[in-house]
């Protein structure tokens, strides 16, 4: 893990924090072009009930919207939480390049059963069970525990 993934991947938590602080879940996402310019970024906003409106799924769809499929392919999505796997279908279908991620979905499995939260509808699969031939880096054990720390929040407050 460079110096740089680690910044892009504590902008990720900064976003993950707005978003608590916004009432929302605590996800974060960057898009970081191939020469390490920061594209877009965005954090949950499914308080309102959507619960499509990740900052993953967001990113990707500005992608599409916005870059060549040779800019996508070479990009990098640094993300507070490893994708769901919505959001890692539609990253494999735009094209996007590598996937960086501060806690795993396997973790967020864990902590949440921790703190007595009931199990999403939806399975949390690793990326590579959603989509082949993308490079996949994280998690980052130490980023990881501040993650960890944002949803204890979350859910503290929903008590």
């Amino acid at each position: 893990m460079s110096d740089t993934d680690l910044k892009h991947l504590r902008r990720c938590i900064e976003l993950a924090k707005t978003a608590l602080e916004k009432g929302d879940e605590p996800f974060g996402s960057v898009l970081v072009s191939a020469n390490g310019d920061v594209l877009a970024e965005d954090h949950n906003h499914v308080a309102g009930g959507d619960h499509t409106q990740h900052p993953e799924f967001a990113l990707a769809r500005w992608a599409a919207g916005n870059m060549t499929s040779e800019e996508r392919g070479k990009a990098t999505v640094y993300t507070s939480g490893e994708h769901c796997p919505m959001c890692a279908a539609a990253h494999g279908w735009v094209g996007l390049g590598r996937i960086v991620y501060a806690s795993s979905s396997e973790q967020l499995v864990q902590w949440l059963s921790e703190m007595g939260v009931t199990p999403s509808r939806v399975r949390n699969l690793p990326i590579q069970d959603v989509i082949r031939d993308t490079i996949i880096d994280g998690p980052v054990p130490e980023l990881a525990e501040q993650v960890r720390q944002l949803h204890r929040q979350f859910h503290a407050r929903r008590c």
